[in-house]
């Protein structure tokens, strides 16, 4: 495994694969990595020839009184993940680097990102695509390997990607969780010991929702309903947002059709702390299939 941080050594490396007929995977990440990063990097790693991971904190998708300066890292650490994981180059660009002087270019993708995170972060997603495209500059051709947790943003990526006819494969890739459902996370570290076994609320709310659904409701508002009053039981817990979208373009629906894939998606305060999570699912007659892995496949509490 190599280190690199500058751009045009990291274009350079993945220029020669490309020439040389081989594949290249993209696990983009902000650093602070877990076992979630590390699912990424063997799905990237057991698909591609050549796999590069990026670790770099994106000043752009922070808003003004947002976590940047307090945002986990561990430099270190993170390079011990990559070795053991089998990554050939890890991208550690500095912010001058990225941003050699302030942006005049930015990447907006209208719509998917009007509502759910896109709502309480206004300037987020806007970070988030620039910074995407740039890196998909840097790598060029390749296949990009994305955690389904953060799904507004796997949404976002996915429709740049077709929108400006990129040469990049994006894959989601399934939410990685604790014993007790709570989905791993950088920002998981800010969580005091008494957080902890509430912040399991969102796990236990996408449990009900689904056994909800799975109970034969089809109207997305009772859905919502019942996963938004377990929330609310809570005493620790700050509702941000609960919402049932169509999953593919996040549109609001008013009927849970069958054959359409739908997400759950809810973020939650925890203090200080803004954890999210979702579920897809199907529904298909008096069968729903679901994704969503952890502790139960069923709620009990609803």
């Amino acid at each position: 495994m190599i280190v690199l941080e500058r751009i045009a050594a990291v274009r350079a490396r993945c220029d020669e694969a490309v020439r040389a007929g081989k594949s290249v995977g993209l696990v983009p990440t902000m650093g602070y990595l877990h076992e979630g990063h590390r699912t990424l990097m063997r799905a990237a790693r057991a698909e591609n020839d050549l796999v590069v991971v990026t670790l770099f904190v994106n000043p752009t998708q922070f808003g003004p009184n947002e976590d940047l300066a307090s945002y986990p890292r561990d430099p270190e650490g993170d390079a011990r993940v990559v070795t053991e994981e089998g990554v050939d180059v890890l991208f550690a660009p500095s912010v001058a680097e990225m941003y050699p002087r302030p942006g005049l270019t930015h990447v907006t993708v209208d719509e998917v990102t009007d509502g759910l995170c896109g709502a309480s972060r206004p300037h987020h997603f806007v970070g988030v695509a620039t910074v995407v495209t740039k890196l998909f500059s840097i790598v060029g051709p390749c296949t990009a390997y994305f955690g389904k947790k953060d799904f507004q943003q796997l949404v976002v990526v996915r429709r740049l990607v077709e929108d400006l006819n990129l040469p990049i494969t994006v894959v989601g890739v399934s939410t990685v969780r604790e014993p007790d459902g709570l989905a791993l996370s950088s920002r998981n570290a800010y969580l005091a010991p008494d957080d902890r076994p509430a912040a399991t609320v969102l796990y236990r709310a996408l449990e009900c929702a689904i056994a909800t659904v799975k109970e034969g409701e089809r109207d997305p508002v009772a859905v919502r309903a019942a996963a938004v009053t377990l929330v609310e039981r809570e005493p620790l817990a700050q509702f941000d947002y609960l919402e049932v979208r169509r999953a593919d373009d996040l549109a609001e629906v008013e009927h849970l059709d069958d054959g359409v894939e739908h997400v759950i998606a809810l973020a939650v305060f925890l203090n200080t702390t803004r954890l999210i999570d979702n579920a897809t699912f199907t529904v298909d007659g008096a069968a729903v299939h679901y994704d969503l892995p952890g502790r139960s496949p069923v709620a009990q509490e609803h």
